[in-house]
C-alpha cells in the first residue's frame, strides 16, 4: 500500500480507538456512579450511617469501623443486595470491644450434722485437692462434698487470705454457713449459748488476718428458764429485778415498763428471753403481781413457775394488805396461785440468834458456823461444801442445836448452793429469811440464785438477795506454739516473699507490708528460739553470695526490731547458694532459691542431727576453705562480678 493511504487509514483508526476509550470512561464512571448512590441510599435506609462507600471501576469499596461483628456483616449483606457480591471490597474494621473482666470469685463453705459442703468458683491455681485435704483434717469430718468450679484468671488481691481463714475457724463451728470472698468473709454460725456465742465472737475478731474484713452473724438459741422466775423488790421508792424472765421480747418490755411505772428501777434493766414459760399469760400476771406491789409501797413479789410469793414490808396497814391481795388474787389469770404473807414485827431478841452462816473468802475458803438441826444435817452439809469448793478449802465450825425449823435442812443446804453462784460473799440462814450477798463474775447469777431459792424453798420462806456483779478481767491471750508461728510465717510468705533491691540487702518496697504481717505474727509469738535464713542463687562467686544472703539476713532482723519485735532468741545466718530449693538453670528457679526463711531451734537434738546452726558452722569452714582456695582466682572472676546483681 502506498504510504499516502496509509497515513490516513492509521490516522482514522488512532481517532476511531481514542473515541472508544473515551465512551468507556464515561461509561465506567456512569457505573461507578450509579453503583455507590444505589449503595449510599440501600445503607441510609438501613440506619448503616457509618459505612463509607468508594467505588473503582467495577468495584464497590466499603469502610469505616462496626459497632459490632453483627453490624460489619449486615453492612455487606445491604450491599449485596444492590451490586454483585463478587463486586464488594470490604475494608471495614470492627470496634475494639472491652476485655472480659475476670469472675467474682467466691465460695460457700456450708457444715452441719451431715458433713460439709463446699460449692461457689474458685481460681484454677488454687490446690483445690489441698483445700479438701485440709478441710478434712482440720474439722476431723470425711463426708467433704466438693461441688467447686474454677476458672483460669489471676489471682484476685486477699483470696488467699480470706479461704485460709475460712477453713482454720472451720474446726470451731460445727453448724455455720462461710461465705468467702477477696478481701473479705462472712460467717453465719449458731452456737450452743450466749457465752459460747461471746467467746467465739473474741476469738475470731483476735485471729482475723490483717487487712481482711470480715463479718459475724453468730446466733445463740433462746436458753430453757427452769424454773421460770420473776423477782422484783421496792424499798424506799426503789426498784429492782433479782430475776426476770419472759417468753417473748414484748412480753420482757410490758413487764419492764410495769417495774418502771411502779418505782424508779435501780439496777440492769434487763428481762431474759427464754423457754419454759409455764403459761401465755406470763406477762399479765407480772404486769399485775408489779402493780400490787407498787401500791404497797415495799416488799416484794416473786414468780417461780405459776407460784406467786407476795410479801409486803413489816409494819404494812392489814385492811390495805388484805385489799390488795384479794383484788390480786381475783385477776390473776388461771394457773397462777398467790401465797401473800405480811411480816410481824419481832418480839425480842434471842442473845444467841438461830442462824447459819457460810462465808466465801475470795481466794476459794469457806467457813460453815452458826447452828444446825442435827449430826446428819452437819455431815451432809461438810461434804456438799467440800464436794462444790474442794476438801481443803472448807472448814466446819458450826453447832448442832435442837429445836431448830423443820425446814432448816433445805435452806442450809439450798443456800450452800447458791454460795457456788458467788465468787466471794455469804449465806445467813434464819428462821425469817435466806439472805445471799456477795460479789459474782457470773453474768446473770442474781437472776439464777433467785430461780434456784425460789424453786427450792417452797410458798413461805422469804429469801433476800444482795448480789453485785463484776466484769471478769480479760483472758490472757493464748501465744501460739513456736510450732504454729512457723506454720503462720510460712503462710505469710506463700502469697507474697521479702523481696530485695538488685543485688543489694535493702528491702524492697513493695515487700515491707509483708515484713509488717511478719512482725505482727512474732509479737503475739513472744520469745523463740528463730533463725532468721538467708539464701540466694548460684550466680556470680559463692564468697560474694555468702555475704549477700547474710546481709540480706541482717536486714530483715534489724527491721524486726524496728518494729519493736523482742529479738534476743534470734539468728541471722546467711547460707549462699548451698540450699538451692529449685533449678538454678531457669530464670523460676533462680526467683524461688532468691529468699528468705524462718527455721525454729530446737532446744534439743539427737547425736545423729546436726542441728541448723551447726550445719551453719560447718558450711562457714567449707566456705573458709573454698575462699582461700579461690583466693588466687579473684583477678579472672572480677567479670562475674556483675551477675551478682541479679541475686
Amino acid at each position: 500500500m502506498r504510504l499516502s493511504s496509509f497515513l490516513p487509514v492509521s490516522a482514522a483508526f488512532l481517532l476511531a480507538a481514542a473515541l472508544c476509550l473515551v465512551a468507556a470512561r464515561f461509561a465506567a464512571m456512569a457505573v461507578e456512579d450509579s453503583s455507590e448512590i444505589a449503595v449510599r441510599r440501600a445503607l441510609d435506609e438501613n440506619d448503616l450511617l457509618w459505612v463509607e462507600v468508594g467505588a473503582d471501576g467495577l468495584q464497590v469499596i466499603l469502610s469505616g469501623v462496626a459497632p459490632t461483628e453483627a453490624q460489619r456483616f449486615n453492612a455487606v449483606s445491604v450491599v449485596g443486595g444492590q451490586v454483585d457480591a463478587a463486586r464488594i471490597l470490604d475494608q471495614m474494621e470492627v470496634e475494639a470491644t472491652a476485655a472480659i473482666a475476670p469472675p467474682r470469685f467466691s465460695a460457700e463453705i456450708l457444715r452441719n450434722d451431715s458433713g460439709i459442703s463446699i460449692i461457689g468458683l474458685i481460681p484454677r491455681v488454687t490446690d483445690r485437692e489441698g483445700l479438701i485435704a485440709e478441710v478434712r483434717r482440720r474439722t476431723g469430718e470425711d463426708r467433704v462434698a466438693d461441688l467447686l468450679e474454677s476458672a483460669d484468671y489471676p489471682l484476685p488481691r486477699g483470696w488467699e487470705d480470706a479461704l485460709g481463714f475460712a477453713v482454720t475457724v472451720l474446726s470451731r463451728l460445727p453448724r455455720s454457713k462461710i461465705s468467702v470472698d477477696a478481701g473479705q468473709i462472712e460467717i453465719t454460725a449458731i452456737s450452743e449459748s450466749a457465752e459460747e456465742k461471746r467467746e467465739l465472737e473474741t476469738e475470731l475478731e483476735r485471729a482475723v488476718p490483717p487487712g481482711l474484713n470480715m463479718v459475724l452473724k453468730i446466733a445463740a438459741p433462746r436458753p430453757v428458764i427452769t424454773p421460770f422466775t420473776l423477782r422484783f423488790l421496792i424499798e424506799d421508792g426503789q426498784g429492782q429485778f433479782d430475776a426476770c424472765s419472759a417468753d417473748t421480747e414484748d412480753t420482757a418490755n410490758r413487764i419492764l415498763t410495769a417495774a418502771r411505772d411502779a418505782a424508779r428501777l435501780t439496777g440492769p434493766e434487763t428481762c431474759t428471753v427464754g423457754m419454759g414459760v409455764p403459761s401465755p399469760h406470763w406477762g399479765t400476771a407480772a404486769e399485775m403481781g408489779i402493780s400490787a406491789l407498787a401500791r404497797l409501797g415495799q416488799g416484794t413479789v416473786t414468780y417461780a413457775d405459776a407460784d406467786v410469793t407476795l410479801v409486803a414490808a413489816t409494819g404494812t396497814d392489814q385492811a390495805l394488805f388484805d385489799r390488795i391481795v384479794g383484788e390480786l388474787e381475783a385477776d390473776l389469770p388461771e394457773v397462777f396461785a398467790l401465797h401473800a404473807i405480811l411480816p410481824q414485827p419481832e418480839a425480842g431478841g434471842d442473845e444467841l440468834p438461830a442462824e447459819f452462816v457460810a462465808t466465801l473468802s475470795p481466794e476459794g475458803l469457806v467457813q460453815l458456823r452458826g447452828r444446825l438441826s442435827d449430826e446428819t444435817l452437819r455431815n451432809m452439809a461438810d461434804s456438799f461444801a467440800k464436794s462444790a469448793f474442794g476438801s481443803e478449802n472448807v472448814y466446819t465450825a458450826a453447832r448442832v442445836v435442837e429445836n431448830m425449823p423443820e425446814s432448816w435442812p433445805k435452806r442450809v443446804l439450798v443456800g450452800l448452793e447458791a454460795l457456788a453462784y458467788l465468787n466471794n460473799g455469804s449465806v445467813t440462814v434464819s428462821p425469817d429469811q435466806v439472805l445471799v450477798r456477795g460479789v459474782t463474775q457470773r453474768e446473770g447469777a442474781r437472776a439464777a440464785v433467785a430461780g434456784l431459792l425460789s424453786g427450792k424453798l417452797g410458798d413461805g420462806v422469804l429469801y433476800s438477795l444482795d448480789i453485785t456483779y463484776r466484769a471478769p478481767p480479760p483472758p490472757e491471750k493464748i501465744k501460739p506454739t513456736p510450732e504454729e508461728c512457723q506454720e503462720q510465717l510460712q503462710a505469710v510468705q506463700t502469697g507474697a516473699k521479702i523481696a530485695f533491691e538488685p543485688g543489694s540487702a535493702t528491702i524492697a518496697e513493695d515487700s515491707l507490708g509483708v515484713m509488717n504481717r511478719i512482725a505482727d505474727i512474732l509479737k503475739d509469738c513472744g520469745e523463740i528460739l528463730l533463725e532468721i535464713q538467708g539464701h540466694t542463687d548460684s550466680q556470680g562467686r559463692e564468697s560474694m553470695n555468702l555475704e549477700l544472703s547474710q546481709a540480706r539476713a541482717n536486714s530483715v532482723l534489724n527491721e524486726l526490731i524496728a518494729r519493736r519485735v523482742l529479738t534476743a532468741s534470734y539468728e541471722a545466718r546467711g547460707y549462699g547458694e548451698t540450699q538451692p530449693i529449685a533449678d538454678n538453670k531457669t530464670e523460676a528457679g533462680r526467683e524461688a532459691n532468691r529468699r528468705i526463711e524462718f527455721h525454729l531451734i530446737l532446744p534439743e537434738q539427737s547425736a545423729e542431727q546436726e542441728t541448723t546452726l551447726e550445719q551453719a558452722a560447718s558450711a562457714d569452714q567449707d566456705t573458709d576453705a573454698q575462699t582461700e582456695e579461690n583466693a588466687g582466682q579473684q583477678d579472672s572472676d572480677a567479670a562475674e562480678e556483675n551477675t551478682d546483681e541479679q541475686n
